[in-house]
């Protein structure tokens, strides 16, 4: 029996989320098309007969600028120092010399495995460039290209992580899925129906913490906080007359309802905390340690 941790690593944006929920076959993760959507470090497990793997979705790496930024690399951190193998997305797309900087900065102790995605994407000769360019890295002991969108190559993926896998006995039961409580879950739906939504800089100023979760006989009553930085802000999330509010919390419901399976009565608020994103109290009570 083989159990550890793997990590994925990568820039905003390199398709990490995508790539946990293919190989979850569960929607864990938030996708959105905009950068810096995780904030967590998010674990999904997967258990066969033959291994367990807890898997980590971490922040897209970045300079860090204020300190709830600060915190989501700290969780990239911590996620560098416990990992038993490394997989290092990077988008076909991407600049190779960036992504090599940044993979090389990370001086990981544990073997990585480059993950290159969006192959399908690419013409023969870009395809062959790329994964020469890996190969040829010290930090890199094994390239695979994927498409995590389509869930191509991602069995092979799998197969060649398990290659590096110490042995050792499973960490958890075998029917887990996660170590994050469903409320975790609940919040992260919301805020990726905000990305999707609302544009501009909206989604980076709200996070959203669930107050209330109660399995009732019929349906599971839910009541959850949206937290802004400005009255402005909180203007454009209720919308005319409180249109956009009913829009987001339709569209969260169905999410939820799809992922609990059951029935949901979901309540949203909008509070104003300045600087809540620069707020080490605010940011403790809010989830992000």
């Amino acid at each position: 029996m083989k159990s550890g941790f793997v990590s994925i690593f990568g820039k905003p944006n390199a398709g990490k989320s995508t790539l946990l929920n293919a190989i979850m076959g569960e929607k864990l993760a938030i996708v959105s098309p905009k950068v810096q959507t995780t904030r967590h470090r998010i674990k999904g497990i997967v258990t066969t007969p033959e291994y367990q793997i807890i898997f980590s979705d971490t922040p897209g790496i970045i300079e860090p600028k204020y300190k709830l930024q600060e915190k989501m690399m700290h969780a990239v951190q911590q996620a560098q120092e416990d990992t038993d193998v490394a997989v290092l997305l990077v988008d076909i797309n991407e600049n190779l010399e960036e992504a090599n900087t940044l993979f090389s900065s990370l001086r990981l102790k544990a073997p990585a495995i480059v993950a290159i995605n969006k192959l399908d994407t690419a013409k023969a000769e870009k395809k062959e460039a790329a994964l020469s360019f890996f190969r040829g890295q010290p930090y890199c002991k094994e390239v695979v290209g994927i498409s995590a969108l389509k869930g191509a190559q991602v069995d092979d993926l799998l197969k060649t992580i398990v290659q590096y896998m110490p042995e050792g006995e499973p960490f958890f039961a075998e029917d887990e899925m996660t170590d994050l409580p469903t409320r975790f879950f609940v919040a992260e739906m919301i805020r990726e129906k905000i990305f999707y939504l609302f544009k501009d800089e909206i989604p980076y100023h709200t996070t959203v913490i669930v107050r209330e979760f109660k399995e009732k006989a019929t349906l599971v009553k839910i009541v959850a906080d949206i937290v802004v930085q400005r009255e402005s802000q909180k203007a454009i999330l209720l919308g005319e007359g409180g249109k956009m509010i009913k829009q987001l919390g339709t569209d969260a419901r169905k999410d939820i309802e799809q992922f609990i399976g059951q029935k949901v009565f979901l309540e949203l608020f909008v509070k104003v905390k300045p600087k809540w994103r620069d707020n080490d109290f605010m940011l403790k009570e809010y989830g992000y340690h």
